[in-house]
């Protein structure tokens, strides 16, 4: 692991005659955390720096867990360990990813809260939002997080309102969803502190063009902010997102959309290669894992969150679909294994379905074999014997 370690940079330099003191910025960072997205918020501050006549920024890294945090990457990085030094007016970056929801170091929320509490500006940073929701920083603001963790997120913490968008801004507190969005999150607040002209060169320099404001949507991809779909077909998709738990009929899509449900089938057809009830078991399959994941449900608690009123059903699709069996996935990066594993996604699902659809065509059989084209959502295959059936509850 030595020669993987990066070490923290060296102190600021003195300054002559400063015009201003430099900010000063920490990150504090805990096992198995995002390293590029650490980088890509550091980055951004030593170009300005680089730019400008006397240094603007000076950052630490901290951390409760030693010296070398180990990152997801397989990296480690040199931290320094929290201190009782007073941050009032500073900012602290909490960045955290793989596992940070069953992280528990009452050292580093108490260092958050008194920190907090003296006045520095906090940030959650990807998963980081645990530490603050942990910490009971978060109260009732809205909370920006990776849209792949949010619904894991959101089942621990139901009062927390989430947007998926990249970043949110705050006096006291903000957050980021991680990866790139720290990079035009740290643009903004250059922007804020020193002008849109100098975060602009700073953008230049990192070739990263446009800066996205902070309600710039996470995803561009399956009709998730962008112009490719129909905005119709947009529509339908969102309707699907919001109602995992109890999914709608698909005349019921129709009729919200001013459909029939022919024209909306043939939308989902043309745009995504599949039917609205294969597109709407994949999503919910999806919402599964993470639960699965970031969770305490049972798998009978979660089969009934993502709107399977039979557990086999859901183990027979979620097996077919990932290749596994849901309680294979209650641990996305295992202690023993030596990297996280994401298996799949959703657009190679997409185009197993269009591979599927044209041999169905073929040889006139069913294109999906774990989920009928024709069912609706609230019909399941039947049970096996014997098997309880799954109590619908709110998810």
């Amino acid at each position: 692991m030595a020669k993987n370690r990066i070490t923290a940079p060296p102190p600021a330099p003195h300054l002559r005659s400063p015009v201003a003191p430099p900010a000063r910025v920490s990150f504090v960072i805990v096992p198995r955390f995002n390293m590029a997205t650490l980088i890509t918020m550091i980055e951004p501050l030593r170009v300005a720096n680089y730019l400008a006549s006397e240094p603007l920024y000076h950052w630490e890294i901290l951390s409760p867990d030693g010296p070398e945090i180990p990152a997801s990457n397989g990296l480690s990085i040199t931290a320094q360990p929290l201190d009782d030094r007073i941050r009032r007016g500073e900012t602290i970056f909490a960045l955290a990813s793989w596992g940070a929801e069953d992280y528990a170091n009452r050292e580093l929320l108490a260092w958050l809260r008194r920190q907090s509490r003296d006045g520095a500006r906090l940030c959650a940073v990807e998963l980081g939002c645990y530490l603050l929701a942990k910490a009971g920083l978060l109260g009732d603001r809205q909370l920006a997080t990776h849209w792949s963790w949010a619904p894991g997120f959101h089942e621990r913490f139901p009062e927390i309102a989430l947007v998926e968008q990249i970043f949110t801004l705050g006096d006291a507190v903000m957050t980021c969803a991680g990866g790139m969005a720290g990079v035009d999150l740290m643009l903004s607040l250059i922007a804020g502190r020193h002008g849109a002209a100098l975060a602009g060169e700073v953008a230049d320099q990192m070739l990263h063009q446009p800066i996205r404001p902070a309600t710039a949507p996470q995803r561009r991809t399956l009709g998730q902010g962008t112009d490719e779909f129909p905005p119709v077909l947009r529509k339908a998709i969102a309707l699907i997102e919001a109602n995992i738990a109890e999914p709608l009929p698909v005349p019921d899509i129709a009729a919200r959309l001013g459909l029939s449900q022919r024209q909306l089938e043939r939308q989902f057809h043309k745009g995504l290669g599949c039917s609205v009830v294969q597109f709407g078991t994949l999503v919910r399959l999806q919402h599964a894992r993470v639960l699965l994941i970031a969770t305490k449900l049972s798998v009978r608690e979660i089969a009934t969150a993502t709107g399977f009123n039979a557990l086999s059903h859901f183990a027979s699709a979620f097996r077919k679909c990932f290749d596994r069996r849901p309680s294979d996935y209650r641990q996305g990066w295992a202690p023993t294994e030596a990297s996280p594993s994401w298996p799949g996604t959703l657009s190679a699902y997409i185009e197993t379905l269009r591979q599927r659809t044209a041999r169905a065509v073929r040889d006139r059989t069913s294109s999906f074999d774990f989920v009928s084209s024709s069912e609706a959502p609230s019909e399941e295959k039947p049970k096996a014997h014997g098997e309880p059936p799954v109590t619908q509850t709110p998810g």
